[in-house]
């Protein structure tokens, strides 16, 4: 197998996140599905962001906040993402570059714009998102260099991005190109609906072997397996993937990997603030472990104290030197 340039490259959304705290009331008026994940259309959007109140802009989507934890870590990452060509378009671009990851996709000329997700942070630190998904919805096959996908180690795919058809197809082509190079594919399901939308074909991807490492929380692995009990979906589609990984949120998480099965408690944390990007930076301290050969326990940690790392804080990219972090913690 040839050297690898990337530890991991990753397909995603590119989204800038517009997070804004508010108060409980305000979700009720707004009629928002409090904790969870909606997409909303051109109007939509303007209302809700009418709404907000002094609002913090970064650079998010749920695959490129992986990869900046583990860019903070010291791995080699690369992003796939349409963005278009304007102001916000100059944004996700000059972030995900200034954290050190590569991404040369080029902007989309004209309408929509650049996709933006709207958050409200109630005082619990629950986020409820509103996402508008504009320009990256329209991220063509054509876009993907395969020698550049054919060079990481991995291959990570948002499970957000599954639902148009342009960047589908543009996975699948991917998928295909890494395994052909002999290289692993991760797959994050990323919310429920996604599930419910595009659960036969994320079953078919794991039954035909080319899914390797697979990320859920508990709620998208009901919906994967029909499972309610944790327990029985873990036994349902553990000997699926060569590697599984579920989290539980407070609960903490487990991976099952070649038969072997390790579990973490949750990392303690004074206070929640946000939880927006918890799964996002567990997935990167367990894939930077993962790359590096870890052990699945130490993997898990180092993905608990990443996702601990960025809810003590608002926004979804991790703000303390994670590699500090965890060396003070896991030596």
């Amino acid at each position: 197998m040839s050297e690898t340039r990337y530890d991991v490259i990753a397909i995603g959304n590119a989204i800038v996140d517009v997070m804004a705290p508010c108060e409980d009331d305000l979700i009720e008026e707004l009629s928002l599905n409090r904790g969870g994940m909606t997409l909303v259309d051109t109007e939509r959007a303007e209302e809700l962001y009418s709404a907000m109140g002094p609002a913090k802009e970064i650079s998010g989507g749920s695959a490129a906040n992986t990869l900046a934890g583990m860019a903070a870590l010291g791995a080699q990452c690369a992003f796939i993402g349409q963005v278009a060509d304007d102001q916000l378009g100059a944004v996700f671009s000059h972030d995900i570059h200034a954290v050190g990851i590569d991404f040369d996709t080029p902007r989309r000329a004209g309408n929509p714009p650049t996709a933006r997700c709207l958050i409200f942070v109630t005082p619990d630190g629950e986020r409820t998102m509103n996402t508008f998904l504009g320009a990256s919805q329209f991220l063509p096959p054509a876009a993907l260099d395969d020698e550049m996908i054919a060079s990481a180690a991995i291959l990570y795919l948002e499970g957000y991005l599954w639902d148009p058809e342009e960047p589908r197809s543009a996975m699948r082509r991917a998928i295909d190109v890494a395994r052909a190079a002999g290289r692993k594919v991760a797959f994050t399901a990323s919310e429920s609906f996604v599930i419910d939308r595009h659960g036969d074909d994320f079953r078919a991807l794991i039954e035909e072997g080319k899914i390797d490492i697979l990320f859920v929380n508990e709620h998208e692995l009901a919906s994967l397996t029909g499972e309610s009990d944790f327990e029985a979906g873990v036994a349902a589609i553990a000997g699926k993937v060569p590697v599984l990984v579920a989290t539980r949120s407070a609960q903490g998480a487990i991976a099952v990997a070649h038969g072997e099965r390790a579990e973490v408690a949750a990392e303690p944390i004074d206070k929640v603030i946000d939880t927006t990007g918890a799964g996002d930076l567990f997935a990167a301290g367990f894939l930077t472990g993962y790359a590096r050969e870890e052990s699945l326990e130490r993997c898990l940690r180092m993905g608990a104290i990443c996702a601990a790392e960025v809810i003590s804080h608002y926004g979804a990219r991790p703000e303390a030197d994670l590699a500090r972090l965890i060396d003070s913690k896991l030596g």
